[in-house]
């Protein structure tokens, strides 16, 4: 990780969801200095901050759903919005979590949310990410201020 301190927040992250029920599954939980094992969870919640923040880990968790809305609902479900990813090959699904569904500036279908390529768009929504990065054209979008001008020819001093 990028300083102990950064690996001491995510540990405990990691340590307060398993003490309100959730487990380590397969692998991880456990720190030495600013290394922090990868770490599966499953059995969390939606509000645990492994769920609810942004871990900035090597960490990944398991929550169980009901209905294709409910596990929809639990990825809208957080003030962050850099990027998804859902396992579908489901068109209706697919557009249901592009229209509204879920509010993200990335939507990755099949593929992790940390997928990036240096010719697309990244960015967020909400409290992830400012504007955009990425192609030139996406950078200078975000480096320029629209303006316009009017120009009367008739008239004036």
């Amino acid at each position: 990780m990028i300083s102990e301190s950064a690996a001491i927040a995510a540990e405990r992250k990691i340590q307060e969801a398993v003490e309100a029920g959730g487990a380590i599954c397969c692998t991880g939980g456990k720190r030495v200095g600013a290394v922090l094992q990868p770490t599966v969870l499953e059995h969390t919640k939606p509000a645990m901050a492994v769920n609810a923040c942004e871990l900035f880990a090597p960490g990944l968790t398991l929550t169980p759903y009901e209905t294709w809305a409910d596990a929809v609902a639990m990825a809208a479900d957080t003030p962050y919005g850099l990027q998804a990813g859902i396992f579908t090959n489901d068109i209706t699904r697919i557009r249901e979590a592009v229209r509204g569904g879920i509010p993200v500036g990335g939507l990755m279908v099949n593929d992790i949310p940390t997928f990036r390529m240096d010719h697309m768009p990244y960015g967020g929504t909400r409290h992830s990410g400012f504007g955009r990065e990425g192609p030139p054209r996406s950078a200078i979008q975000e480096m320029t201020e629209e303006r316009l001008v009017v120009i009367n020819r008739q008239g004036g001093c």
